[in-house]
């Protein structure tokens, strides 16, 4: 078996500041260094093993994924300000919850959804001041958000408590983000009375207050019998294995997932697709090509004739994957070519460090859509993971790219870009969020 690099304790420290803001240069540096995995000990009786390998992630991910659960890092830290839905739960539990969630998001249940994103993209987009620079990721982040909460449920008069469910779930990830990235400051954390509205029982109390907004959502569509054909209709109708609905709190853990996942990875895509189009003119105009050729009003026709549209985003994420690393726990010894995977074992995949591998990608630096066209995306098939990989894939992929395509279609069909700068900053969270994402945008002529 070989023997896995151990990043020295006294390297890890010396760097942790420049971590905290930004552990993506030191991931890069240690790969370069120590081939495509490593493992180090950010403290005492924590050893976490990152990769880029795409035998390695295929192993874990798909082809024995049984063997392997998310960490305590999702299925505690972030599970106790989410709960434990899609995305923080493990085993059956998670199998018995996808099943019954996973029909929600077919490609046959939301074209029934695609004219009420139009109209929130188009009521959000109004937003935009031609001739000035603005922040698009505020602009994107608004209108994900909103998308999300008009996909799941229909409320008259709901911006005000939409925009309480925004500003918790923002103060929520901010929060984990201290947890995990300075974990010797937990004491802190852990006192109110020390910390105030940094302390994890302030965030607990903003979860409480989300969670009861939610309550109060799902006891009033109980009480209504309009069909309103939302989200929350389908997984308020939809049963599990032995007949029996879902309770109200599972469905409020699986809301806030969808919120936290949905609105923010579909806004940091979108931010980052806006500033490559803008500096990227030339393909800018390729898209504004695809968009002036469509015809009639058939949403759902239209997205099927935005192909390059869809490559513009593929590429996008390609560079910046919103989910751009995932972890695992090996639940029993395992071994994947040369290497070991213990039991408890942490394994930290890197999507993106895979997404720019130069042994893996040509030209992997730049901006190439192209690189996606039908022929050729069968061959990246092995070491692309926009969504994830294997059953645990992210559910709401075919949601995302509805919503995502339509925006850019919105967007182009009005206006050329224009980047505010030279280069395209990002701020990994949770996600990878863009940073001073300054874009002017042109009335066509």
């Amino acid at each position: 078996m070989r023997s896995i690099h151990k990043v020295s304790a006294f390297r890890f420290l010396s760097r942790s500041r420049q971590i905290y803001k930004d552990p993506l240069p030191f991931h890069r540096e240690n790969f370069q260094r120590y081939g495509n995995t490593f493992k180090i000990s950010p403290k005492p009786g924590l050893t976490i093993h990152f990769t880029c390998d795409t035998e390695v992630t295929q192993h874990i991910l798909q082809k024995n994924q049984r063997n392997y659960h998310k960490s305590s890092l999702q299925t505690e830290d972030l599970g106790k300000y989410i709960g434990h839905g899609l995305l923080t739960a493990n085993g059956e539990e998670w199998r018995a919850n996808r099943k019954l969630v996973q029909p929600a998001f077919y490609k046959k249940q939301l074209v029934t959804l695609v004219d009420s994103m139009e109209q929130v993209i188009q009521k959000e987009l109004s937003r935009i001041v031609p001739g000035e620079p603005l922040d698009i990721h505020d602009i994107f982040s608004d209108l994900a958000f909103k998308v999300v909460a008009r996909s799941l449920f229909y409320l008259e008069d709901m911006d005000e408590k939409i925009a309480r469910l925004q500003f918790i779930t923002e103060q929520a990830q901010k929060m984990l983000i201290k947890e995990l990235r300075v974990p010797w400051m937990q004491w802190y954390f852990d006192r109110r009375w020390l910390s105030g509205n940094s302390s994890i029982a302030y965030h607990m109390e903003l979860i409480d207050e989300a969670r009861a907004i939610l309550q109060d959502i799902i006891d009033h569509r109980r009480n209504d019998t309009t069909n309103y054909g939302d989200l929350l209709d389908m997984l308020l109708q939809s049963t599990y294995e032995d007949g029996s609905h879902m309770s109200d709190r599972q469905l409020i853990d699986e809301i806030l997932v969808l919120f936290i996942a949905g609105h923010e990875t579909t806004s940091n895509v979108l931010t980052f697709a806006v500033q490559l189009l803008a500096q990227h003119p030339d393909k800018a105009r390729l898209v504004q090509r695809e968009i002036d050729n469509l015809q009639g009003a058939d949403l759902m026709e239209h997205l099927k004739n935005l192909e390059y549209t869809k490559q513009v985003l593929e590429e996008t994420m390609r560079l910046y994957p919103p989910a751009y690393v995932t972890d695992r726990v090996a639940v029993e010894d395992d071994v994947c070519g040369d290497i070991e995977l213990k039991k408890g074992s942490i394994w930290l995949i890197s999507f993106f460090e895979m997404h720019r591998r130069k042994d893996l990608w040509e030209q992997p630096d730049d901006f190439i859509p192209e690189r996606f066209e039908s022929e050729k995306r069968k061959s990246y098939t092995d070491h692309y993971f926009p969504f994830g990989a294997g059953p645990r894939m992210c559910i709401g992929n075919n949601f995302a790219m509805f919503e995502m395509a339509l925006v850019l279609k919105n967007i182009l069909k009005g206006y050329d870009l224009e980047l505010v700068g030279d280069v395209i900053e990002y701020h990994p969270l949770i996600t990878l969020r863009p940073k001073n994402a300054r874009v002017v945008f042109r009335e066509r002529e």
